[in-house]
């Protein structure tokens, strides 16, 4: 059977729906873009017209309207006593493009790869020779890479064994992983808000309850709120990303970092730090890890924003307890990592500090252009700059981001909405945009950005958040 969304989730899913155009359109145009980022899944039943038009306050005559709109558009098929299901457009190519179908993609923020890959991958099949006797089915890691990771903590001052290491597939594995290992269901965990799409995906999918503390471009980490979410409601598990924070390119201060990490280890809460933007400085300068201030603190970290997106190596750096339980929860979930992609990884930890160096000028040049590129067109948008990462956290003031990134479809842009980041239809008049493109596409995407812009309306006024679902 196809998932029911309730009336109540959805309203409040949709956020401020509302636009310049007929409300029956505006309310069409979001569940479309919901639908088309992954807000809402293909093959999920919408509720009833009825049910829906009370939960949102508006008629049932518009529900019914924007019901066949997305009809009419195939977005959504109904069937007598069965319900309104929503469904991706078959065999109509353009109509809903996937990113890469389009000339710009700017929903990723990642990098060409850096220069040194090749030479890596050449030091990777010279060495495999002396590996072809192993079976090829690794779930820890070799050796000679956890021992490489541990040697990259401890050279930042967190004193670390290759026991205390496992390598995986990714960051993203990683947190899969260490979700399956440390949540059990009906507990709660702490969040950034806003914060990475995929860890939203990952702990939803476990059914988890999610606390939300408010981070901002401008100000950092509210941690008086997230001291306070801690206390009240004991989350097992936190996850953080403190230097240069996706999307906001925030980084959190020392002092901060040690109270946080003290006052989870008090009150039982296991936080996961994400590292995977940690070397992405252009002019911060170096900052400890979080771990340091506490041993209840899991680290990941992956050579994807540094090296290239397509080495999926990544680690855990924890306990040698938790590793154990990871361990044996990982067969379920995959059979290990490939050994060519790990020996090119060992090559790439002992150029750190120049792969670092490279990503510093190549950040810093697409960072000032893009910023130089809204400013003259985009005026009335507070853009500010951070000082590493990927990406810039922008405040649309009272433009749609949502309606921004259906509109911007039509002109070979693809964007993720601010949405995307939230909970609960929060961050509207947000839009995170990557600079890490060449200058013409950084170019050409400013320029297809105001021609989207263009034709779309302002949002009438906020709406408070919730900050527990």
């Amino acid at each position: 059977m196809n998932p029911q969304i309730s009336a109540r989730r959805l309203a409040r899913e949709l956020g401020e729906w509302r636009s310049h155009r007929s409300a029956y359109l505006a309310l069409a145009d979001r569940v479309r873009v919901m639908l088309i980022d992954g807000r809402l899944a293909s093959g999920s039943r919408l509720p009833a017209e009825r049910e829906l038009s009370a939960a949102l306050q508006v008629s049932r005559t518009t529900v019914a309207a924007a019901y066949a709109q997305l009809r009419e558009e195939r977005y959504l098929s109904s069937v007598r006593g069965s319900g309104s299901t929503l469904a991706l457009p078959d065999g109509q190519r353009g109509v809903v493009p996937l990113p890469q179908e389009l000339d710009l993609d700017f929903t990723k923020a990642a990098s060409a790869a850096y220069s040194g890959l090749p030479a890596a991958y050449q030091y990777a099949v010279e060495q495999l020779p002396n590996y072809l006797s192993h079976q090829g089915f690794d779930m820890q890691g070799l050796p000679e890479l956890r021992a490489a990771v541990a040697d990259h903590y401890s050279d930042r001052g967190l004193a670390t064994t290759p026991d205390q290491v496992l390598i995986t597939l990714g960051a993203q594995h990683a947190l899969s992983l260490l979700t399956q290992t440390i949540y059990s269901p009906g507990e709660r965990i702490l969040i950034e808000h806003p914060t990475y799409p995929h860890a939203i995906d990952t702990f939803m999918a476990a059914g988890a309850r999610l606390l939300a503390m408010p981070v901002t471009a401008e100000g950092g980490w509210d941690i008086a709120e997230g001291q306070m979410l801690i206390r009240r409601s004991a989350p097992s598990m936190g996850y953080l990303m403190p230097d240069f924070q996706n999307p906001t390119g925030a980084s959190m201060g020392v002092e901060d970092r040690e109270r946080l990490a003290r006052l989870a280890a008090r009150e039982g809460t296991t936080l996961v730090v994400d590292e995977t933007t940690a070397h992405l400085d252009i002019e911060r300068g170096a900052l400890p890890p979080m771990a340091v201030f506490s041993n209840r603190i899991v680290t990941i970290g992956s050579l994807g924003k540094l090296a290239w997106g397509g080495l999926r190596i990544g680690w855990i750096r924890g306990s040698k307890d938790l590793l154990a339980r990871a361990l044996r929860n990982r067969p379920a979930m995959d059979l290990g990592t490939p050994l060519v992609e790990q020996l090119a990884s060992i090559y790439l930890l002992r150029e750190t500090e120049l792969m670092a160096a490279n990503r510093s000028r190549e950040l810093r040049a697409g960072r000032d252009f893009l910023v130089t590129e809204l400013h003259k067109h985009f005026p009335q948008w507070d853009v500010q700059i951070p000082n590493g990462g990927m990406s810039l956290w922008i405040n649309t003031e009272t433009l749609s981001s949502s309606a921004l990134a259906l509109s911007a479809r039509a002109e070979g842009l693809a964007l993720v909405p601010g949405p995307r980041f939230g909970l609960e239809g929060a961050f509207e008049r947000f839009l995170r945009l990557p600079f890490t493109y060449r200058r013409e596409e950084l170019s050409e995407g400013v320029q297809a950005l105001l021609r989207a812009s263009r034709s779309v309306g302002a949002t009438p006024s906020r709406m408070p958040l919730q900050a527990v679902i």
